[in-house]
């Protein structure tokens, strides 16, 4: 691979102190470089001529800064960054940061960094990125196929230790609960900031490796919630690396499950939004294998329910009752009590199973069931979840429609946007566009006219 000066060539001081580090020569990384490279299925002939150049400042091309990572790491026992050799310009990724299963943990820590430093430069390829769908299924088998990771743990750097991983945790939570209170326009910002001044350094850092998972585990937690945010603020394909990002941090984590459940809320939610249904059965279908013998039956009740959606809307009516009966069956065999349940899934109640029914039914045209399980989704769902409630509000009015209900739905509809007037959900006002969708056709009634002009008046709030 040719090389390339840096924009302002410096000798590599990083690179030096790693070498010193591993008592290694320079010729004895080229080998170890070129060995690595071969297990890759790549023709590198380094020598220590090419290694006396990067130290003093040129940079190699493609894949090579991170193999050249990996056997400094093989060599010194652990994982070793490409920001610690002094090569992480973030060039070498460009504009496909975030949308690869990395093979490594180093190459995982690398990439979500990565990701989080160009989101927090607002880098135009991920603001204006579309959602590819198969990069959303490629993922999903990469993870069904990959062996869990033999040991995460990390010698450099400050040292992490269980307390930092609290920290994590209770800002994921507090910072959900905000989310689901004011939208995501209102603190997704704060989110990305954390994650990349904050989380970054503890992933660089020193731990051990069970440290080190329960670091992963929250860190994929706290990714995907700013995923979920992306979506929220109407940045479905910025949304799908951070997702994509979060199902590897689980891996690294041993958390099956929980990967598992980044692509059935996730991804399949994702893609159900984008309108790609056989994608959505694809994804849940591939948690529930994945998964298989790692979830409660809380879990697997939403494995079905994401299921299901796909096959709402591919219009297959007997296969989503027959995977909806089987996340009603699951759902009822948790119980109601969710403190054995991990914290990922605790949430997942009747309400959210109703939720999700609730849009199946609407998709398949039988207004009647919809109707009810939005009701009852709502009866279930507190104040604190006022996102999901004014959604579901919009679901119940978009079954309304579909019953010749125009004045009841325009009620409804009305209570709806009243509640997403206090939030900044791009999602909220997404669904509120696809009811004044479904009342076209009664366009002339007063009801309709004045439902318009209340909305138009009271000016739903788009995401900053």
């Amino acid at each position: 691979m040719a090389a390339r000066p840096l924009v302002a060539r410096q000798p590599n001081e990083r690179l030096q102190a790693l070498i010193q580090e591993a008592a290694c020569s320079n010729a004895g990384l080229a080998r170890r470089v070129n060995m690595v490279g071969h297990e890759r299925g790549l023709d590198l002939r380094y020598d220590k001529t090419s290694v006396a150049r990067w130290l003093r400042g040129q940079q190699p091309r493609g894949r090579a800064p991170g193999i050249i990572a990996e056997a400094l790491g093989r060599k010194l026992g652990r994982t070793v960054t490409i920001d610690e050799i002094g090569m992480a310009n973030g060039k070498h990724l460009a504009s496909g940061v975030g949308l690869q299963f990395a093979p490594t943990v180093v190459g995982a820590i690398e990439q979500v960094c990565e990701l989080w430093r160009s989101d927090v430069g607002r880098r135009d390829f991920l603001t204006g990125s579309s959602v590819a769908s198969s990069a959303l299924v490629e993922p999903s088998r990469d993870w069904l196929i990959t062996g869990a990771d033999a040991a995460v743990e990390r010698s450099a750097g400050a040292r992490v230790g269980d307390s930092d991983v609290d920290a994590v945790e209770a800002m994921t939570s507090a910072l959900n609960n905000l989310d689901h209170r004011f939208g995501s326009g209102h603190v997704r910002p704060v989110v990305v900031h954390y994650l990349n001044s904050v989380v970054s350094g503890l992933l660089a850092g020193s731990y051990r490796d069970a440290v080190g998972r329960r670091l992963f585990a929250a860190v994929a937690r706290l990714t995907e919630l700013a995923g979920y945010m992306a979506v929220d603020t109407g940045q479905p394909g910025l949304a799908q690396r951070y997702y994509i990002q979060a199902l590897r941090l689980a891996q690294a984590a041993g958390d099956r499950g929980y990967g598992g459940y980044v692509l059935a809320a996730s991804m399949s939610h994702l893609a159900a939004q984008l309108g790609n249904p056989r994608e959505i059965a694809q994804l849940a279908r591939a948690a529930q294998e994945g998964a298989r013998g790692h979830v409660p039956e809380r879990a697997l009740a939403m494995f079905y329910a994401a299921e299901a959606r796909g096959h709402a809307l591919m219009g297959d009516s007997h296969m989503c009752q027959e995977v909806a009966n089987k996340a009603q069956t699951a759902l009822d065999r948790a119980g109601g009590d969710p403190a054995d349940d991990p914290d990922w899934i605790a949430h997942f109640d009747q309400a959210y199973l109703s939720d999700e029914l609730a849009h199946c039914y609407r998709d398949l045209g039988r207004p009647e069931a919809a109707a009810q399980h939005a009701r009852d989704a709502l009866d279930g769902h507190p104040p604190t979840r006022a996102r999901r409630r004014a959604i579901g509000m919009v679901v119940l009015a978009a079954a309304q429609v579909q019953q010749r209900e125009v004045e009841e739905a325009c009620r409804t509809g009305a209570e709806a946007a009243e509640l997403l007037g206090t939030l900044r959900s791009s999602r909220g006002t997404e669904y509120l566009d696809d009811l004044r969708v479904r009342l076209e056709p009664y366009g002339n009634e007063s009801a309709v006219r004045q439902f318009a002009a209340h909305v138009d008046g009271r000016g739903v709030r788009e995401p900053v």
